[in-house]
């Protein structure tokens, strides 16, 4: 930043959390309402103020699922390019552990339900795909290279911190 920009002028891109969860060859996915569509997507929302990355995975996947998880890893970072509206996106995605469901969990607005689908069956319905992220997070997945849960540096209070 030079001395006659002011903080409000910096372009940013949103920042996300996804949540890539296995279990059984199946993935958490979420349906869900976006721009009038229902569309797939993996758990994934916004991160918010003085909010670490993985407490915000965990807090999107349990607020959208029902599941509390364990991160596991994590996936990596996506950058991407929505050119209609000129939506710019910086996504975080995680790796995790299914651990409990808590069936009495109302979801976030705006979705619809929680399932569980194959590489195929979401592959067959790219056309309802939030984005492109949804299927390369879980092609990404598939290939096996995740990364360590060190390689994310959190300087917040420790009360932030999953």
């Amino acid at each position: 930043m030079n001395g006659t920009e002011t903080r409000d002028a910096i372009w940013r891109p949103d920042v996300t959390v996804a949540t890539i969860v296995p279990r059984n060859g199946r993935f958490l996915i979420v349906e869900e309402v976006s721009d009038g569509r229902l569309v797939l997507n993996q758990p994934a929302g916004h991160l918010e103020p003085l909010e670490s990355l993985a407490h915000a995975a965990a807090r999107e996947t349990f607020e959208e699922t029902g599941w509390h998880i364990e991160l596991t890893g994590l996936l990596g970072l996506y950058q991407w390019h929505r050119p209609e509206d000129d939506f710019h996106v910086l996504r975080v995605a995680f790796i995790a552990a299914p651990l409990r469901y808590d069936a009495a969990h109302v979801l976030d607005t705006g979705i619809v339900r929680a399932l569980w689908l194959t590489r195929e069956e979401l592959a067959a319905q790219a056309d309802r795909h939030r984005s492109p992220m949804v299927l390369r997070n879980v092609d990404d997945f598939l290939a096996g290279q995740p990364h360590s849960l060190d390689s994310l540096v959190s300087l917040l209070p420790e009360a932030s911190l999953l």
